[in-house]
Order: C-alpha cells, then structure tokens, then sequence
C-alpha cells in the first residue's frame, strides 16, 4: 500500500513539472493562427464563389491534431528519444532526397509530398530531427567535444542544409545555419573555432552569389530589400508585396478596423497572406494594440523555451530546448520583420499563426518536447 501511494505521488509531481504556461501560450497561439487565417481568407473567398469556412475547416483540424501530438510528446521521456534519433535522421534525408523524385512543384520549388487533404514538407521536419540528432550525439560525449565531433557534427548538418538549399528553400536553410550554430556554442565548441566557422559561411555566401549559385529570385528577394524604393522593373513584384504588406499593417492604425475588414485584406491585396504574410492581416484588422498583444504572446512562448532550457538538468534537455528556442523565436522575428520591411523575404512560416498543416504539427511537436524537459529534466 505504501509503495503504491509513493508511486502515485512520485507521477504527481511529475505531472506538477509541465510548463502549464508554455502548453497554454502555444495552444492560445494556435488558436488566434485558426482565427486571423480564417478572417484573412474569408472575404477572398466569398469574392470567389468558393467556401468561405475552406481554411477555417482545415487549420483548425491541423491545430487540434497538434495539440494533441503536443501533449503526447510531452508524456514520452525526452531521453528515450535517443534510440530513435539516427532512424529518424535517415528517414528525414530519405524524405529530402524524395521530393526531388515525386515531390509536387510551386512557385519554383519543389519541396512538398501531396497527401490529398495535406502537403507535407519535409524540410521543416527535418529542422526538428536535426536537433533532436545533434542533442543526442552530444549527451553521447559527456568528457567534451573533439575536433573529430565538431566535425562529425558539421556533416551531420551539412547533408540536409544542401538538400534542403537546392529546393530551393533558402528560409530553411538559414534556420539550420542559426539552430546548429547556437547548439554547438551551448555543446561548448571553443569560440575560436565558431569564428573560423563564421569566416568560413560568409565566404561562402559571397562566392555563392558571384559564382551564381543562388537563383536569380533569392538574389533579388535581398538586392530588393535594400532597394525597397527602386525603380527596377525587375524588383519591382518583390517590392510590391512588400509595399503592400507594410501599407496593410499601417491602415490598422492603433485599435484596427476589426475582424473581417480592412481594404487590403478582403479585397486580397497582399499576396499569400494566410501563409507567409498573415502578420498584415494582424495588423490591419487589431491593429498596433492587437499586434503588440500576439507578438508579446510569441515573446512569452519563446522566453518560456529559454528558461526550461536554462534550468535543464543535462546536455540534452538543454540543447533540445535551446534548439527548439531558436528555430521558434528567429522564425518569428523573420516573418514579422519581412513584413515590415526590415528583413528579406524569405518564405519562412509565422509559427503556429500562419496557415499549413506541416508547420503547425512541426511546431506543436517542437513545444511537445521542450514540455517533455520541463517534466522531468529541470532544476
């Protein structure tokens, strides 16, 4: 009877550890990503003659299915992960390698495997595999890393990023670039070492462009962001979109038009704005007030990451975390920056706010796992 009740109270306390305040602030985020898609949708579609509930139906189904995978990640101990991770690294570059052979193609990329009712893009699953294949390799190397790791660790990261670079998906590809970077300098890779790496990366960006490596729209896409008043008929689409995002979110003004109105949003000016620019339906409709509100709300998810992170009792639970931090919080700054003119645009998804199936069960997996170290592996 004793041992029994010990064993009840010992679940309790582990269940006492969950990050309450992370689950709710990414269900809450996914939630208003349901209701702006659908207020950004909606009028477009009533124009069109088609369903305007189409997109509410659908992100609202992704939301409650990552929710739930959410909460079963968050049960499975993180460190059991570690037998899983080498397979799942495998698959993800199987599934890259993949789409290149029966993946489906648009706007110019070819990064998707078409289900029916869903795409699925491999590439932002495979941001989430590399973390959990990189925390992994490293709780293996208590003593410290060695050159032959660091390097080892490099290919690890490498083979993805040119898979996921020849897409195209230069968004992607940056993220990774960031997410291994700050994982390494956590794993205690010897800064002189990071410098070398630094050096190394940004000659290699400039010989990328003169050597016309990267395509000719990812060039213009940067050349068009520090032009953004240029006359050149050929920025001019880029600079377009971007002008009309930042129009957008200043006709919000202080408290927006509300809730299925605003010029740019129903009349469908600001292109793919359920996907990539859904901030300008954030800051046309709620306006400076609102968009503070959410952007505050994706701070405190992203602090709330760090924090588990930070009190993490091993090198695993902690480079998950600072991983999962990373790849959540620089994807916000870059969405919400494109928008506003003050980052290039680059495709990368609003997390949990901007519509997709795939970004939405990455993302809520990814809080499933930080959710997991807050259960058992926090001081």
């Amino acid at each position: 009877m004793t041992d029994t009740l010990s064993a009840w109270t010992s679940r309790l306390r582990t269940k006492d550890r969950l990050d309450l305040g992370l689950a709710m602030g990414l269900i809450i985020v996914g939630v208003t990503g349901v209701i702006m898609d659908y207020s950004a949708t909606r009028g477009p579609l009533l124009n069109a003659g088609y369903n305007p509930h189409y997109y509410l139906e659908r992100q609202g189904l992704f939301v409650v299915i990552g929710v739930v995978a959410m909460y079963v990640t968050s049960l499975v101990d993180y460190r059991r992960l570690e037998i899983v991770a080498t397979p799942l690294y495998v698959t993800s570059l199987l599934a890259l390698a993949g789409v290149f052979v029966v993946g489906q193609s648009s706007l110019g990329a070819q990064r998707w495997y078409s289900l029916g009712f869903i795409q699925v893009q491999p590439s932002e699953f495979t941001v989430l595999i590399l973390i959990l294949a990189i925390a992994t390799f490293c709780q293996r190397r208590p003593e410290g890393l060695t050159m032959y790791d660091v390097a080892r660790l490099m290919l690890m990261a490498v083979v993805p990023m040119l898979l996921i670079f020849r897409q195209p998906d230069l968004g992607t590809t940056i993220i990774i670039v960031l997410v291994v970077g700050a994982m390494m300098v956590i794993a205690g890779v010897p800064p002189r070492f990071m410098t070398l790496l630094i050096v190394i990366g940004s000659a290699s960006v400039v010989a990328g462009v003169y050597l016309q490596v990267l395509h000719k729209y990812q060039i213009d896409r940067f050349v068009s962001f520090l032009n953004q008043n240029s006359n050149n008929p050929q920025l001019q689409g880029i600079i377009y979109e971007v002008s009309n995002a930042k129009v957008a979110i200043g006709a919000g003004g202080l408290h927006g038009a509300g809730f299925f109105h605003g010029f740019q949003t129903i009349l469908g000016y600001v292109p793919e704005q359920r996907t990539d620019f859904i901030f300008t339906a954030i800051g046309e409709q709620l306006g400076f007030i609102g968009s503070a509100l959410i952007v505050t709300l994706l701070g405190f998810v992203a602090f709330r990451m760090f924090v588990i992170g930070r009190r993490a009792k091993d090198t695993m639970g902690r480079l998950l975390c600072i991983g999962v931090f990373i790849f959540f919080a620089f994807s916000c700054f870059e969405n919400i920056g494109m928008t506003m003119g003050i980052m290039p645009v680059t495709g990368i998804p609003l997390p949990l706010l901007s519509y997709g199936g795939s970004s939405a069960l990455v993302f809520f997996v990814a809080g499933g796992l930080v959710l997991s170290v807050s259960r058992r592996g926090i001081s």
